[in-house]
């Protein structure tokens, strides 16, 4: 019990010490793919890993990139791109979402609505791209403090 209480006192207390020797603050760390935030070396609770996770994969959906959103994909997930359901590959999945950002430019993307806790959670957001608006629905699985899309769903709004 001394080494778990002392393991989280550790743990606690290191990351502010070792970011303010970096002049980094945690707070305003952003996550990798598959980077949780124990890794990030964050003291945030879960919650707010989620936060992370799904404000870095906005990004990639705001500016249409298939390519760093692909980093995000699990080796096997399901898209839903407004009614075809696909369950493919990472890269399957690169190729379908490149198509889906040339037919439909991005413009704006807001996340509306996050909840869940690990090892699933979920976000809601709405794309302006081209002359469309869309509902986006992503679920990210955590295991083993890495972070992956499981699911993406874009319907027309």
């Amino acid at each position: 019990m001394r080494n778990f209480v002392l393991y989280v006192a550790l743990a606690l207390f290191a990351a502010p010490v070792a970011a303010s020797a970096q002049n980094t603050n945690p707070i305003q760390m952003q996550l990798q793919p598959g980077q949780s935030m124990m890794q990030s070396g964050s003291q945030q609770n879960q919650s707010q890993a989620a936060t992370d996770v799904f404000t870095s994969i906005g990004k990639y959906i705001e500016s249409g990139d298939a390519e760093k959103l692909s980093a995000w994909f699990a080796d096997n997930l399901e898209l839903d791109i407004t009614g075809s359901v696909n369950s493919c590959t990472r890269s399957q999945a690169k190729l379908i979402m490149k198509n889906f950002f040339n037919n439909n430019t991005p413009k704006k993307f807001t996340i509306i609505h996050k909840s869940g806790r690990p090892p699933m959670s979920y976000a809601v957001g709405s794309l302006s791209a081209g002359a469309e608006k869309f509902r986006v629905i992503i679920y990210v699985r955590t295991d083993d403090g890495k972070n992956s899309i499981q699911q993406l769903r874009i319907e027309k709004d």
